[in-house]
Order: C-alpha cells, then structure tokens, then sequence
C-alpha cells in the first residue's frame, strides 16, 4: 500500500508542477496577481508530494518490502541499515526520484524565502523551475517507475552493490545532488531575467546565495567522491578523470565563473549578458552529467543505468532545456547592456580572465570527456583519454588562473595599478620560489610540474594571506582598532579568503600526491616484509574475519621505521554473502605530511599474498583545502546582504506591483 501511495504523489506532484508551470507563467504576462501567487503554494505542494514519494521509498528499503523491484535489485535484509537506506539513491530510479526531490526543494525554498523578489520574477522563476520538474516527472513516471511491483515477490533481495556499501557514498550523492540540481534554480532566475529583459545589481543579489549554495554543495559531493575513491577501490588514487568524475567537475568549473562574474553584476552593473550565459551553461553541464550517467553510453561504477531509450528521453528533454533559453538568449542578449566601464588592468578585467580560463578549462574536459566517445559512435574505434592529457592541457591553463588569483583582489574596480599589486606580493613570490625550488631538490628527475604547482600552491596561500591582513590592517593601528576592523569585515570576505586558501591548500596536496607518490607490489608471506620510502612493512599475519553481510581476509602490518613502531594497519579483501563480488578496503595512516596506504589482493596459494603499499605525500592536505573551500562557501552564504536581500528603488517596486 505504501508504494502505491508514494506512486500516486508522484502523479499528483505532476498535476502540480503542471499547475505551476502554467498558470503564474500566464499570470506574469497578463499582470493576473492571483495567478502568479498561486506559484507559492504550488511548488510547497508540488515539494510535499515528491518528499512524501521519497519518503515512501525509503520506507520500503528500510523494511526490506521486496515486492518493490527496485528493493530486490538493491537491498538485502542483512545489509546494514545506512546502507538499506542509501540504496534509495544507489539506483536509478532511487536516484532520479532525488534528483526531482531536491528540483522541489529549490523551489520551496523560493517559494517561502523569496518575499524580497519582484512578484513578476518570483511567478517567472517558480514556474521555469516546474518546467524543469515536469520534464523530470514524465521521465521518471514513463520509463523509471521507483515504485514497480514483483508478482510474486521474492523472499530475498539481491543486494546493493558492494563499492557503494560504503560511508562516503551513503552521504556523496545526495551532497552532489544539492550542487548538480541547486544551479536549476540559478537556471531558472536566468531564464525569468530573459523574458522580463532587466538583469541588475539586484537581480544578482538575489541569484548568488543559490549560486554560492549550489557551488558549496557541489564542492561537498565531489570531495566526497574522491575520498570514497581513496578508501574504497585500493588503487591509492584519488582522482581518475573518469567520465562521470569529469560530469560532475565540469559544472562545479563553470559553475566558479558564474560565481565570480555575478559579484560584477552586483558591484559594477556590468557582464549581464555573460552572467545569464553562464547560469544556462551550468544547469546545461548538469543535465548532461545526467545524460552520461543513466544514458548506458558510458560504463562506470558510478553510472547507474544501460538502457539507451532512458538516454534518448533525457537528451530530448536536454534539447528543449538547454536549446529553447538559448534561443532566446540570443534574441534578447544585445539588450543586455552592462552599465559599469573598466579598463583591461583593473579587477573586473581579472575577474573576466578568470571566466574565460575556467570556461577553457571547462571545454578542455568536455573535450576529453566526449571525444572517446564520439569516436567510439562513428568509426568504432577505442581510446581512453587520461591523466597525461589533462595534465598536458587542464594542468597548464590552472597555472595562469591560480596566479591571477592572488594577483586579482589587489586590483581596484573600474582600473587597477599591476605593478603596485606586485609589488605587494613580493613576499609570496619569494615564498613560492623558495617552494619551487625545494620541489626540485626533492626530487629532481620529477615532472616540471610538481615545481610548478608547488609555486603556484605557495604563491595563492601567501598572497591570500597577504590581502586579508592588508584589509584588516592588521599592523596598522592599536589592537583594539585591527579587532573592530575585524568584527566588521564582510562575511563574505571571510568566505573568499577561506575559499581561496581551501584551493590553495588543495593544490599543494595534489602536487604533493601526484608527483611524489610512490608504491611497491609484491607478494608475501607472514613474517616478511618490504621497505617503501624508509618505512617497514611487515606482514604480521592474515586472518579470516566476518562482517554483517560479507566475509575477509584481514591483513595485520606492522609498519616502523628505523626500528621504531609507527603504525598498525588492517586492510581488508572481502566477499560480499550475496553478490559474489570481491572488493578491497584499503588501511591507511594519515599524517600531515604523508599517508602510509596498504593493501591486499589475492592470495597464490603457497601462503603468499598479494599486497601493495603507498607512500602518498599531502594527500590530506587535498581533503582539508576542500574542506576549507566548503567552509568559505558557507561563510559567504551567512553574509547579512544576502539574508535581507537587495534593496529596490521604491518607484521601481510600485511598478513592480501595479
């Protein structure tokens, strides 16, 4: 009974977002109130059934009802309860019903929280971002049914796929959601701006907390995702650029120049018309991640479904999304006239080369990304494109983009003076070469990379560092004085420089970890051991050991070095019970300076045992930058202007009304 219910709020959660997308839309041109205030309570219905419907689902999972299929083909009664629950999303249609889940919880939140909005664009945005829902609905209602029925129904399930049955993926996609759908609501602002043909300062006031929420999340879920990688598969990476990685990077790229060029909207009333393109771009990208995962074009432990007639619905409805406000970009973008003039040398000419950086970035990856694929289509030919093409061409755009960084918040708007903002960072050049030339003493032979980024790392952190104290003058003036310039900094400078210090951090961790890396394989028995790195490796002992729903080798290392104990470590090679997959689950001793990484494989039946160990330099420092980034997302989200919201001329806002 409870998946039929959950079955027909998502037919009424339809019958809403019909209403919605309709009526306020209509409503707005004709200047009907009643009609664009009927937007509110329809996106709060149209949230209440799809939450009820998710609900629901998650219900089934958790009492293991396996005459749900979607239960059967993912959920076992001995799985753990995080991991029932989680495989409400490890599928395809669990994962399509969030996907809609959090599309209404965007326009809820609109809804409730948008009273500062013009009636006008408020009506407007509620009702593109139903569109959006009515497409994903129809989808789902047509082709991905969550709540299909097995007659009979089996007495036991299948099980979730043993990668997923995993922490970091119970909680990486619904974080990846919130980021990959949370640009709709952008998308839909963006749309709204077109039709009504007036982007402002305000207008931008009101997009970039969803914009700063969308990209927070984003940056959430795939620092996620790698961290599950790095635990999970034993290869001792963290990054693949494997398609559905670069699905999800590709948006959070284009995404940070969104994100910059509204705050030239706001400040300068300038770059409209590449701000609305950018906010249709970015829910593009994210609607073709959609399309890459569940269209079956690819294969990848993250994609969810192989059926192509599922890829053809969502590259129509990818079409019509993408193509119709493109359309009419084009038609009314030439009106989209900034009203704020800069010279080239000045921070809105740092902040447009930044833009068009990130936006190469972004084509670069799209470009490795569809490439192998596109060529698979028409010749039937295979290649995989990876780290050294990326490396050779996304590596060395970063360069410029992070120098200008720090280069970038020393510029004064409408025109900046270069040679004094250099002469400024004459500390960080300093201490980004001493940096560079440390790398090359490491490790001489290594890629001219590593030097590179370590310089570039170095050159972000201390420059950042540089204009905050510069801002707060923090050696100018009494202690008391430096602390009220303090309390009374914007949050959302605080959350800039978190966020450019999280990079920074980030990109010295992955120097670190990609050119210093160093492993070794080699089968052994019990009571022998390897060196890696000036570390001993011992293997202590292998022994069988039994978990809620799987079955182990356990390995026990004993790692010291020069003879003194350092770490103990427990990898594990299980076999799920039910699907007879086996998968690793690595030991790792993290350290600020490096992780020690063991593994092990196959056993060769003389004894012996397969095992593999890393030494990863400043792997770490890639999971707290990341972490660091989120939390100057968050710190700018908490800005007072964005909670009250942009000010609007009161002739402006009687017109508005009338």
């Amino acid at each position: 009974m409870i998946p039929e219910l959950g079955h027909y709020a998502l037919v009424l959660a339809l019958v809403m977002a019909l209403a919605q997308a309709t009526l306020p839309m209509v409503g707005a041109a004709r200047g009907v109130r009643p009609w664009m205030q009927l937007a509110r309570p329809a996106a709060r219905a149209q949230f209440g059934f799809v939450a009820f419907a998710f609900l629901a689902l998650m219900y089934s999972f958790a009492i293991s009802d396996f005459s749900v299929a979607i239960v059967t083909q993912h959920s076992h009664s001995e799985q753990p309860l995080i991991y029932k629950l989680s495989g409400t999303w490890g599928n395809h249609e669990g994962s399509l019903l969030l996907w809609v889940l959090i599309l209404t919880v965007f326009g809820a939140l609109v809804a409730s929280f948008g009273d500062n909005l013009p009636p006008r664009l408020k009506a407007r945005t509620l009702s593109i971002q139903a569109m959006i829902s009515v497409g994903f609905l129809l989808f789902m209602l047509l082709t991905s049914n969550p709540f299909a029925r097995l007659d009979p129904a089996p007495f036991q399930g299948e099980e979730l796929n043993p990668l997923l049955q995993d922490p970091g993926l119970a909680m990486h996609p619904p974080m990846l959601y919130l980021g990959y759908v949370g640009f709709s609501i952008v998308f839909s602002f963006a749309v709204a701006a077109l039709i009504d043909g007036k982007v402002d300062a305000a207008w931008a006031r009101w997009v970039r907390p969803w914009c700063l929420l969308s990209w927070t999340s984003l940056t959430g879920g795939i620092v996620l995702g790698s961290w599950w990688a790095y635990n999970e598969l034993g290869w001792g990476g963290w990054w693949f650029w494997d398609p559905v990685e670069n699905a999800s990077f590709m948006p959070w790229l284009i995404g940070t120049a969104l994100l910059h060029t509204a705050l030239v909207v706001e400040k300068r009333d300038a770059l409209k018309s590449w701000t609305i393109l950018l906010s249709i771009l970015t829910f593009g990208f994210s609607l073709l991640g959609t399309f890459l995962v569940r269209s079956g074009i690819i294969t990848s432990v993250h994609a969810f479904a192989d059926d192509p007639t599922r890829g053809v619905f969502i590259l129509a409805l990818l079409a019509i999304a993408i193509g119709a406000p493109l359309s009419l970009y084009a038609m009314r973008a030439p009106t989209l006239r900034g009203g704020g003039l800069f010279a080239p040398l000045s921070r809105e000419g740092a902040l447009v080369m930044n833009n068009l950086l990130l936006a190469t970035m972004t084509a670069t990856v799209l470009l490795g990304t569809l490439y192998p694929l596109l060529l698979e289509l028409t010749t039937g030919k295979t290649i995989s494109v990876g780290g050294p093409f990326y490396m050779a061409t996304f590596g060395v755009l970063a360069l410029p983009l992070l120098i200008l960084m720090a280069i970038g918040p020393f510029l004064g708007w409408k025109r900046g003076d270069v040679k004094g903002a250099l002469q400024r960072l004459i500390a960080a050049g300093i201490c980004a070469l001493g940096a560079a030339i440390i790398a090359i003493w490491i490790k001489a032979d290594g890629p001219i990379l590593a030097p590179l980024g370590l310089f570039v790392g170095v050159w972000l952190l201390v420059g950042t560092l540089i204009e905050f104290m510069e801002r707060i003058r923090l050696f100018d003036g009494k202690p008391g004085r430096v602390w009220t310039r303090i309390r009374h900094t914007p949050r959302a400078t605080y959350g800039m420089t978190l966020a450019h210090l999280g990079l920074a951090i980030a990109v010295i961790g992955m120097t670190g970890a990609g050119a210093w890396k160093s492993e070794e394989i080699r089968l052994l028995h019990p009571g022998q051991s390897l060196t890696l790195q000036g570390y001993d490796f011992k293997l202590e002992s292998v022994e069988g050991v039994r978990g809620e729903n799987y079955l182990a080798d356990q390995a026990h290392f004993i790692v010291s070095r020069d003879g003194r104990f350092v770490a103990d470590l427990y990898p594990e090679r299980r076999q799920y019970m039910v699907q007879p997959m086996p998968t690793t689950e690595a030991a790792i001793r993290s350290g600020p300076l490096a992780d020690l990484y063991a593994v092990i494989g196959e056993p060769d039946g003389k004894g012996g045992w397969l095992v593999r160990v890393y030494h990863e330099p400043l792997v770490t420092w890639i999971w707290f930058g990341a972490l660091v980034m989120v939390a100057g997302g968050l710190t700018s989200l908490s800005d007072r202007r964005y909670r009250v919201g942009a000010p609007v001329r009161a002739g402006a806002a009687q017109a508005v009304r009338a």
